[in-house]
């Protein structure tokens, strides 16, 4: 998926630059900061589905984005981020478009979680949700009881 700006799009898990994605999740983003290393090695295991934007040249892994998926009619958006340099070409909205759009989960119904970005999602048609129930991480029970950390 070349783009003509210098950056490409790519869905290939092989191809990404693990080390550089979890750096930046690691040291720079407010959600997810809860877990290891080993615990975003095993979610990256499990995703249903990545997309990745390269700097083209270089191939260096400048965009992230991935989801969760029964595979069927349901999809989970999560940790997507495009590095502080490369912002403000679009690359973001085209994340999300190949992965919410373009791709095997087209016709889905995606949830996300987002406090800043609200605005690049209701591009895609997001918007708040009254029906959905959530179960935060870190949380206590009604009956006093902690939740357990995942481990």
């Amino acid at each position: 998926m070349a783009r003509s700006d210098g950056y490409e799009f790519d869905d290939d898990l092989a191809r990404v630059d693990v080390d550089a994605v979890w750096a930046f999740l690691s040291e720079h983003v407010y959600w997810g900061r809860w877990r290891s290393r080993a615990d975003f090695d095993r979610q990256l295991a499990a995703s249903w589905r990545v997309v990745a934007c390269y700097e083209q040249g270089t191939g260096a892994t400048v965009g992230f984005a991935r989801a969760v998926s029964d595979g069927v009619g349901f999809a989970y958006l999560g940790d997507v981020f495009v590095l502080p340099a490369h912002r403000g070409r679009g690359l973001g909205v085209r994340l999300v478009e190949e992965m919410v759009e373009r791709g095997p989960g087209a016709g889905f119904r995606w949830l996300l979680h987002t406090d800043d970005a609200g605005g690049l999602y209701e591009r895609f048609g997001f918007a708040p949700a009254s029906t959905v129930m959530e179960r935060r991480h870190g949380t206590e029970r009604a009956d006093g009881e902690a939740v357990p950390e995942s481990s």
